[in-house]
């Protein structure tokens, strides 16, 4: 069978002679190939066709003595009454059309091989082809899918900037009348239903941002636009931005930055703001107790650009090995109950790989249940003005690359370390424990105070974190935390005050 594969395509005058010898074994495997064959002599009449031919071109009388140019014409033209192809005549493959006795064509694959052999002292050619209108027919609708598809996602990506534009306007509205109404307003309990709104106009400017970002990223549409700014500068609003609500949630927070980082470089700040601000945010959501630690460090620089790296780092819930390869897809969460519990899309880390990998990095993450979650992320920017590196590197410069690079990699390791061995973190979840009564007590006297200020906002933070820590307790002290949480959030002095002293009594 391989030798039959050697003749139809490494035709020659050997395999022609091969072919005139009409071996029975062979003659009978050319009669029944799937492939067209045909045999014509010097002037283009056909002096064999296999069955394959006879059946797909449909003449009504056998093909042999037919010219070659009736079933493939434009290919040759007759010049002093022989043939000239007009193709590639070294047996490779290439596209031409067949046409049947009833005049219609079909595309085929062939080749025709010019070389010529003897057959009954005539000089004969070879042409082989595969009849791909099935072929042809598939790539036709697969491109067909292929511009459905992309009509699709531009008519959908068109839709969704369009729909959160308009949705921009009137949230931008009730939320200016909102701050009008909060700054005249003295009543303890409508202020803080106008302070409800408030948060929710945030909330859906910050899922309108979100969707935009993503459409942008997603039609290739998102461009960075670096500019020269203070890196310090961005660290100190960043942590303002945070810092007040993550302290009154009864959290450290601390924020650190290595001095090898330039006072200025030049990158997008914007952007870089919005990855920490997402990762930030989650490590607040996520964490009732403990702290949430930023890190900056410098870990490598290459002429005038430098590669900048970031921790984030929580006492959270953390995350199971087996869910973390979802958080960086697209509408996607660990499960639903995060969801509902804790609100969002599921776009904001999607976004902020996508960001990061924009910037020439890659961002990581490490976690376990109940031991908090470190993200990590790198970026490359530039240095503005002419400096030392861009002139340049010797191997002093090299060395003290090398030595930054080791210095980025023992934070993480010290601060994975940390976060993996601490079991100080995992006490304070367990009840009963010295840390956890340490905590519940602590939460438990700053809710008090929330509910005596009736600033229920804060009151029903900390109503959740102590539910949180009473989760392993018994029934009974479940049950006065969550009736306690109950009236906290119907905004109910007396029931919230005998449900506090309720639990106070079980403690």
């Amino acid at each position: 069978m391989e030798y039959l594969v050697h003749l139809y395509y490494n035709f020659s005058i050997g395999v022609l002679e091969e072919i005139m010898e009409q071996s029975s074994l062979f003659q009978f495997s050319i009669d029944n190939a799937l492939e067209i064959i045909l045999i014509f002599d010097a002037d283009g009449t056909i002096m064999y066709a296999n069955q394959s031919a006879e059946s797909q071109l449909s003449y009504q009388s056998r093909l042999q003595g037919l010219s070659i140019m009736d079933i493939v014409p434009g290919v040759f033209q007759e010049q002093a009454g022989l043939l000239r192809f007009m193709g590639k005549s070294d047996g490779t493959f290439q596209n031409i059309m067949l046409y049947r006795g009833n005049k219609t064509c079909f595309p085929a694959k062939g080749k025709v091989i010019t070389y010529p052999a003897l057959y009954n002292g005539r000089k004969v050619y070879l042409c082989t082809a595969t009849n791909i209108t099935a072929e042809n027919f598939l790539e036709k609708k697969a491109e067909q899918a292929d511009q459905e598809v992309e009509d699709a996602l531009k008519v959908k990506t068109e839709f969704v900037a369009n729909v959160t534009h308009e949705l921009r306007t009137p949230v931008n509205g009730i939320l200016g009348n909102t701050q009008e109404l909060i700054s005249k307003e003295t009543e303890p309990s409508k202020l803080f239903l106008l302070h409800l709104v408030e948060r929710g106009c945030r909330d859906m400017h910050a899922l309108i941002n979100n969707i935009l970002d993503f459409s942008k990223l997603e039609a290739g549409k998102f461009v960075l636009e670096p500019r020269e700014f203070t890196f310090r500068e961005m660290i100190e609003y960043v942590k303002g931005n945070h810092s007040n609500r993550i302290i009154e949630k009864g959290l450290n927070f601390s924020v650190t930055i290595s001095p090898e980082i330039p006072e200025r470089i030049i990158g997008d700040e914007l952007r870089i703001v919005q990855i920490l601000n997402n990762l930030i945010s989650n490590a607040y959501k996520f964490t009732s107790v403990g702290e949430i630690h930023v890190e900056a460090v410098k870990t490598a620089q290459s002429g005038n650009k430098i590669e900048l790296f970031f921790i984030v780092i929580d006492t959270g819930i953390g995350i199971a090995k087996e869910n973390q390869e979802k958080l960086f897809k697209s509408f996607s969460q660990v499960d639903a109950s995060i969801s509902r519990k804790y609100g969002g899309t599921g776009l904001g880390l999607n976004i902020c790989k996508q960001l990061v990998e924009l910037m020439g990095g890659s961002i990581h993450v490490e976690s376990d249940i109940g031991k908090g979650t470190i993200f990590s992320f790198h970026i490359w920017v530039e240095l503005p003005g002419e400096t030392e590196a861009a002139a340049g590197t010797d191997a002093q410069d090299e060395k003290q690359q090398t030595q930054m690079f080791e210095v980025g990699d023992r934070i993480l390791l010290e601060k994975l370390q940390k976060l993996t061995g601490n079991e100080t973190t995992e006490k304070i979840w367990k009840y009963g424990e010295a840390e956890n009564k340490k905590e519940i007590e602590k939460k438990m006297s700053k809710l008090v105070l929330s509910v005596e200020m009736e600033n229920w906002e804060k009151a029903e933070m900390f109503t959740e974190a102590i539910k949180q820590l009473t989760e392993e307790a018994p029934r009974e002290v479940k049950s006065a935390a969550l009736r306690m949480k109950m009236a906290v959030q119907k905004s109910d002095y007396e029931k919230s005050m005998a449900a506090y002293e309720k639990l106070q009594e079980l403690l």
